[in-house]
């Protein structure tokens, strides 16, 4: 009898054992198949860093990660750059998916490769001509760390400091940074406030307001990074994208406008109507070529300014993840991600390759302290700046 129980319980185990090594051969070689057919989201259990793990310091002030959530998607938000860092969403199957990529620890953020992956950036998002401007008479120079320009209010930019933070419950942050004068070559002190929040039509909510001392350029956005099928999924090039904007502004070689906007009628910059990124982005074109792809700041259709409208929708052509993106800004600058290198390893240890990822940033125009024919972007003494951008998430089929 016992020689008999020993010869059952051996042959289970066998059993056991072969069943386990046909299953991690299965799952090798779906693996496999996915890795082939650029479909590597199925080898990915999406979900959002540890806060105890993400923990640092930034010069010398403590930073840490805040979880908000809802019935359907969750975000993690670090306070050093007001950054967003995971954005779990359903996709059309149900499927939790990492929409946001990014990375593991505040240390890779630091780097310079990190610094603008996920922030709330300012004091001026996107790019000053030449770090230089004229304010009431008076010449002012920036620091400059982009081609001889400013960009995203230079290296010591919001995205480079530890705001301070308060979570007011599950789905709500409040964040604040106090940016100094002088601070980058700007005058004034600003006080900047961000409130990150989850509204119950799944939508990643940031209200922005500001006040100064001083007149100052103010022109802060979120440089929140998306890939719609998920991080480490591949490259963004077949995702669905539809901006409602008749203009764009040309630029030159350093990416600075050159006049005024012009019409996107019968140019690769036309999403009036739903369009892959690939269908035109490696055409021969002068401006794309400046870019390297999509980097430019598009006019949006207002019919009243200041109001909250719909900017543009994207679609993940894997996931069905739809994103709408709304703002009050008048204008948005698409970026597609022609910068990466495929050198830097995200948070599920894939790297984040050329164009796998976009930006869709709401804002006033690039360089607009240079063109007085701009919408205006100086902050005065008793005036308070005020934004609302929304992300908002759905499937389609």
């Amino acid at each position: 009898m016992q020689k008999f129980l020993f010869l059952t319980t051996a042959a289970a185990i066998i059993g056991l054992n072969a069943c386990q090594k046909a299953n991690k051969n299965e799952q090798k070689a779906a693996d496999s198949i996915a890795v082939a057919t650029g479909d590597t989201t199925a080898m990915i259990d999406a979900k959002l860093p540890d806060p105890a793990s993400f923990a640092g310091e930034v010069a010398g002030k403590k930073a840490s990660l805040y979880i908000l959530k809802n019935k359907t998607i969750q975000v993690a938000i670090s306070d050093y750059g007001a950054r967003i860092v995971g954005l779990l969403v359903p996709d059309k199957n149900g499927k939790v998916t990492d929409v946001a990529p990014g990375f593991l620890t505040v240390a890779a953020y630091e780097k310079p490769d990190g610094a603008f992956f996920g922030p709330v950036v300012g004091r001026f998002g996107n790019r000053i001509a030449k770090g230089k401007f004229t304010l009431d008479g008076k010449a002012y120079t920036l620091a400059l760390n982009n081609n001889g320009n400013t960009l995203h209010g230079g290296p010591s930019g919001f995205h480079n400091h530890v705001w301070d933070t308060k979570q007011v419950n599950d789905k709500t942050l409040e964040m604040t940074y106090v940016s100094k004068d002088g601070e980058g070559g700007f005058p004034g002190t600003v006080t900047t406030s961000v409130t990150y929040s989850l509204t119950d039509d799944n939508a990643l909510k940031l209200v922005y307001s500001a006040k100064t001392d001083k007149a100052t350029p103010y022109n802060p956005t979120s440089h929140g990074f998306f890939n719609l099928n998920g991080e480490g999924s591949g490259t963004i090039n077949d995702h669905l994208v539809m901006i409602n904007a008749d203009k764009y502004s040309a630029v030159d070689k350093g990416l600075i406008p050159q006049g005024e906007p012009v019409s996107v009628a019968g140019t690769p910059f036309d999403f009036r109507k739903p369009t892959t990124i690939a269908a035109r982005v490696d055409e021969k074109n002068e401006q794309l070529g400046f870019g390297g792809g999509y980097d430019h700041n598009w006019v949006l259709n207002k019919p009243k300014a200041g109001e909250l409208t719909s900017a543009a929708e994207v679609i993940g052509d894997k996931s069905g993840i739809k994103m709408q993106v709304l703002t009050t800004e008048p204008a948005l600058q698409f970026y597609g991600g022609n910068f990466f290198k495929g050198t830097d390893i995200g948070k599920y240890g894939k790297p984040i390759v050329y164009r796998g990822a976009f930006a869709m940033e709401t804002q006033h125009y690039p360089d607009s302290p240079n063109h007085p024919t701009y919408p205006n972007t100086i902050l005065k003494p008793g005036q308070t700046y005020s934004q609302t951008t929304e992300y908002r998430f759905s499937t389609v089929k």
